[in-house]
């Protein structure tokens, strides 16, 4: 049986300016990842042509640009992102959002930046 898994023994990275990641479950069919997005800071608008997505807030509040409208999202709610959408995630709020990013398949090599 394998151990449990959370952010004390999971593979661990840094993304964007100052964001963290990590991998629960790293998996080509399915990806679960939790990652911390200080305030201010979030990615860049992309689209992913196979993986949808689904974002689950644990703490803070953040917010979500999905095809062009802005989706508000506070702790305990979702949001999911279907393949080929054009989204962004932010936190625009005055603390970190801790959240959990799902993703089927996983993302590795599906990703297209918005220019």
């Amino acid at each position: 049986m394998k151990d449990a898994v959370s952010i004390a023994n999971a593979e661990h990275y840094v993304w964007g300016d100052g964001c963290d990641g990590w991998h629960l479950l790293r998996d080509p069919q399915l990806s679960v990842i939790r990652e911390r997005v200080p305030p201010g800071k979030g990615e860049v608008l992309h689209s992913h042509d196979v993986a949808q997505q689904f974002f689950y807030i644990i703490s803070g509040h953040a917010s979500v640009e999905l095809d062009g409208r802005l989706v508000q999202l506070d702790p305990g709610e979702g949001l999911h992102v279907a393949a080929g959408k054009k989204h962004q995630f932010r936190n625009a709020g005055d603390t970190a959002v801790e959240f959990l990013v799902i993703s089927s398949p996983a993302t590795r090599g599906d990703r297209k930046n918005v220019v």
